[in-house]
């Protein structure tokens, strides 16, 4: 099923179904599945769904930047930034952004995935910088037992991103911007009954 329509934004190229890339080598992707949710709690229950994804991508190496509940298409949506170690690469991170549309017995995700390329850090850099290392890193604010995977730092935060228009973390919230001004949902995918954890 096609869930939603209005993902194919300007600036992206089709590459495959479903699938666009980007100049930058951006990757935005439609997803649908046939099969419940796995959440790990309710949309309405945003404290434990937020301090569960938090330690979900700290076990996976990552680290949650945002997670919060929107509207998509009229729908309420799981908003989603994270960043993940670049794959067989020595340093250097992948920024991701999604949209997960529940619904009891199936979801949709929309996705852009950003890696960065060429030097890597200076955002970072810049920004410890101007903080100083002691409030640089932060106990994270969803779940701030946790402490593996990649650290939760002043950089990711979105006042930044004006410094740093090129950043992939940037043009993962622009790209989520536009998506939740101009998805829609298909009316059937709307129809089925609702996500409950």
């Amino acid at each position: 099923m096609r869930a939603l329509l209005g993902v194919d934004l300007p600036g992206f190229r089709l590459v495959e179904p479903d699938v666009w890339v980007s100049d930058a080598g951006d990757v935005l992707s439609l997803h649908f599945f046939a099969l419940r949710p796995d959440l790990p709690a309710s949309l309405d229950d945003g404290p434990s769904l937020r301090a569960a994804l938090t330690r979900m991508t700290a076990d996976a190496g990552g680290g949650l930047i945002e997670a919060s509940v929107k509207s998509l298409g009229e729908l309420p949506a799981l908003r989603q930034i994270l960043k993940l170690p670049l794959p067989g690469q020595p340093n250097g991170q992948v920024f991701i952004g999604s949209f997960t549309v529940p619904r009891a017995e199936c979801s949709t995700v929309v996705k852009i995935q950003a890696p960065e390329r060429g030097m890597t850090g200076m955002r970072e850099a810049m920004v410890m910088a101007q903080v100083g290392p002691g409030a640089f890193f932060r106990a994270h604010p969803y779940a701030p037992e946790v402490t593996g995977g990649l650290p939760f730092h002043a950089a990711d935060h979105v006042q930044y991103d004006a410094q740093f228009p090129d950043h992939p973390l940037t043009r993962v919230r622009g790209v989520l911007g536009a998506l939740a001004e101009g998805v829609e949902v298909v009316p059937e995918f709307a129809a089925l009954p609702p996500f409950t954890a």
